[in-house]
């Protein structure tokens, strides 16, 4: 969220931006990380988390989230094929006044594909400042 902890309503949503597999980077990283992979299997779900985890890192720079508590209840629907374009949101599930000065966020992430179909989700809780 591109807003302090007070800001955040239950609910919100925030695009995460979009980033489409890429055959390069799908070959290096199951070279790297998922010896035996079959290509033609589409990105292996460690390199769908690493997508995710792309997209939420740029998406969240400039936001007044300052520590990622936890990622957790971790769901791979399904892999995608090379050169499919997959969005990433953010939904606002809950929040936690902590003190003066900060409070928790929980929020559900999902990476959907260009049909609109879940690809994998996650919950979330981070810090975010007052």
């Amino acid at each position: 969220m591109p807003a302090r902890f007070d800001d955040i309503e239950i609910g919100q949503v925030a695009n995460l931006g979009a980033i489409s597999v890429d055959a390069d980077a799908l070959a290096a990283f199951v070279a790297a990380f998922a010896p035996g992979w079959a290509l033609d299997r589409g990105a292996p779900d460690a390199m769908v988390y690493a997508i995710w985890s792309k997209l939420d890192a740029v998406a969240s720079t400039d936001w007044p989230q300052t520590k990622r508590l936890g990622v957790d209840a971790l769901r791979w629907m399904r892999n995608p094929p090379v050169g499919e374009l997959l969005r990433g949101r953010m939904t606002i599930m809950g929040k936690d006044a902590v003190c003066d000065d900060k409070g928790i966020v929980f929020a559900q992430h999902d990476l959907l594909d260009e049909a609109g179909r879940l690809v994998f989700s996650c919950l979330t809780r981070s810090v975010y400042g007052r």
